[in-house]
C-alpha cells in the first residue's frame, strides 16, 4: 500500500471536511441546546420537540436532496471546466428550492397539530409539537435555499465560505433558543414557541447570506438565466432519490416513534432474563419516558459523531465528482475508498468509546429531573456508538456515489436497511417474539451494519463512473469551451 498517497489523500480530505465539521457541530449543539432548553421546561415538551421534528425533517430531506444534485453537478462542472453548465445548475437549483420550500408553509399554518396528533402522546405534548412545527414550516423555502447554496459552493471546493455563514446562524439559533425560551435578558418568555422563531429566524438568516456569497462579486459563479431543460432534467433525476432517500428515512420513523411509544407499561423488558442491555429498572414506565430516552440518547450519539460524518460525507462527495469531471475513474474510486477508511476510523471509534461511556456522557445532557428516560438515553446511546463503524462508511460512501450522481443506490440501502431492519426486525422482536425494547436495539443495530455492507458492495461492483459520464456527456461538459 501507498501510505503516502493516502496520507496525502486524507490531508485532502480533511482540508475539506473540517470546514463542514465545524459547521455541524454547531449544528447539533443547536439542536442539543433545543433539547435541553425544552427538557428543562416539561417532559411533554422534550416529545413534542422531537415528534415534531419527525415532520420539520421532510423539508430538510428535499432540501438535502436537491443539494446532493447541486454538489453532485457543480464539482464534475468544476473539474471538466464546464462553467457554464456549473452557473446554470446552481441558479437553478436554487430557484426550485424556493419554491418546494412553499407547500410546508401551507401545511404548518393548517394541519400542524393535526400533524402531531397523530402519535398516541399526550395532549400537551400534541399542542406544544404542533405550535413548534408550524413556526418552523414558515421557513421551509429558506431552508431549501440555505442547502442547496452551501452544497453549490461546496462543490467548487469551497467549504469555508458555507461553515462562516452556518456557524454564525447556529449561534444565533443557541442565542434565542435559550434567550426566547426562558426569557433571559429583555427577550420575552415564549417556552417552545420560541425554540420554533430561533430555528426559523437562522434559517432566513442562513439563506440570506449564502444567496449573497455565492453570486457576490468574489464568486466563480455568476447568475445564469434559467433555460438549459437538460440541466433541469438531472437536477431533478439525480435529487428524487436522495430525497426519497430521506423521506423513507423519516417515514420509517413514524411507526418506530409509535412502536416505542406504545412499549410503555413494563419498561419494554423481556419477559425472562434475555439480554439485558444496560441497567433499566423492570418497573411500569410511561410511551413518553422510553420515547424521550429515544430522542435524547440519539442527539447523543449525532452530538459526538455527526459533524465529522457529514464531513466525510461532503468532501468524499468533492473529490469523487471533481475526479470524474476530469475523466480520472481510478482517482475517484481510490479517493472514495480513502474517505471510507478515514471514516471508520475516527467516526467508528468514538463510536465505540461512546458505548463505553454511554451513562457519563448522556448524564451531562440532563433531562428535567426523568431518571428513567436518562436510563433509555443511555442504552440508545450503546446502541447508535456500537452501530457507528458501519453507519461512517455509509455515510462516507454515500457521499462519493452522490458526487458520480449514483444517488439511487444509497436510497436502496437505506429503504432496505430502515423498512427491513429498523421497523420490520424491531416490530417482529417486541411485538411477536416479546424481547420488548433489546429487540428494538437489534433492529437498530442490524440496521445500518446491513446499510454499511450495502454501500460497500454498491462502490465496489455498480457502474457509478459510468454513470457519471453519461451525465456528463449529456449536458455537454465533456471536453466544453468555456
Amino acid at each position: 500500500m501507498d501510505f503516502g498517497r493516502l496520507r496525502g489523500v486524507w490531508r485532502r480530505v480533511f482540508s475539506l471536511a473540517w470546514p463542514v465539521m465545524a459547521e455541524q457541530t454547531t449544528r447539533t449543539l443547536m439542536r442539543t441546546v433545543d433539547i435541553l432548553v425544552t427538557a428543562a421546561l416539561s417532559p411533554a415538551a422534550v416529545v413534542a420537540i422531537g415528534l415534531a421534528d419527525l415532520f420539520a425533517r421532510f423539508p430538510l430531506r428535499i432540501g438535502l436532496g436537491l443539494g446532493g444534485a447541486a454538489i453532485a453537478l457543480s464539482s464534475q462542472d468544476t473539474g471538466s471546466g464546464a462553467d457554464a453548465n456549473r452557473d446554470e445548475a446552481v441558479t437553478q437549483g436554487l430557484l426550485v428550492a424556493f419554491v418546494t420550500g412553499l407547500p410546508f408553509v401551507a401545511f404548518g399554518l393548517f394541519f400542524s397539530e393535526w400533524a402531531v396528533g397523530l402519535f398516541p402522546a399526550s395532549d400537551d405534548a400534541v399542542r406544544l409539537g404542533g405550535t413548534y412545527l408550524a413556526v418552523v414550516f414558515a421557513t421551509a423555502p429558506a431552508r431549501h435555499v440555505a442547502l442547496v447554496g452551501a452544497r453549490a459552493l461546496q462543490g467548487l471546493g469551497d467549504t469555508r465560505t458555507p461553515m462562516y455563514v452556518n456557524v454564525v446562524a447556529n449561534v444565533l439559533n443557541v442565542a434565542l433558543s435559550v434567550g426566547l425560551g426562558f426569557g433571559v435578558l429583555f427577550l420575552p418568555r415564549l417556552g417552545v414557541f420560541g425554540v420554533g422563531l430561533a430555528t426559523s429566524a437562522a434559517n432566513v438568516l442562513s439563506a440570506g447570506l449564502l444567496v449573497a456569497a455565492t453570486y457576490r462579486p468574489a464568486s466563480p459563479v455568476t447568475f445564469a438565466r434559467p433555460t438549459d431543460r437538460t440541466v433541469a432534467a438531472q437536477l431533478v433525476r439525480v435529487a428524487t432519490p436522495r430525497a426519497a432517500e430521506g423521506f423513507a428515512t423519516e417515514l420509517a420513523e413514524f411507526p418506530f416513534n409509535a412502536l416505542l411509544l406504545s412499549v410503555g407499561g413494563t419498561g419494554g423488558r423481556p419477559s425472562g432474563d434475555v439480554a439485558e442491555l444496560g441497567s433499566a429498572a423492570h418497573q411500569t414506565v410511561s410511551g413518553d419516558v422510553i420515547n424521550a430516552g429515544f430522542q435524547v440518547g440519539r442527539r447523543v450519539y449525532q452530538q459526538v459523531t455527526s459533524p465529522l460524518s457529514r464531513g466525510y460525507n461532503v468532501a468524499g462527495s468533492i473529490l469523487v465528482g471533481q475526479a470524474l469531471g476530469r475523466g480520472e475513474e481510478s482517482v475517484a474510486r481510490y479517493e472514495g475508498w480513502a474517505t471510507a477508511a478515514l471514516s471508520l476510523l475516527s467516526v467508528g471509534g468514538i463510536g465505540v468509546v461512546l458505548a463505553a461511556f454511554a451513562d457519563p456522557v448522556v448524564a451531562v445532557l440532563g433531562f428535567g429531573g426523568s431518571p428513567e428516560a436518562l436510563t433509555y438515553a443511555a442504552e440508545f446511546a450503546v446502541v447508535y456508538g456500537l452501530s457507528a463503524p458501519m453507519l461512517a462508511v455509509f455515510v462516507a460512501l454515500s457521499g462519493a456515489l452522490q458526487g458520480a450522481g449514483a444517488t439511487r443506490l444509497p436510497f436502496l440501502a437505506r429503504v432496505t436497511g430502515m423498512f427491513g431492519f429498523f421497523v420490520g426486525v424491531s416490530y417482529l422482536a417486541v411485538e411477536w417474539l416479546e424481547l420488548g425494547l433489546f429487540g428494538v436495539y437489534v433492529g437498530v443495530f442490524l440496521a445500518y451494519l446491513w446499510m454499511g455492507l450495502f454501500a460497500v458492495a454498491a462502490f465496489a461492483r455498480a457502474d457509478w463512473a459510468g454513470r457519471a459520464a453519461g451525465l456528463l456527456h449529456e449536458r455537454g461538459s465533456v471536453d466544453a469551451d468555456d
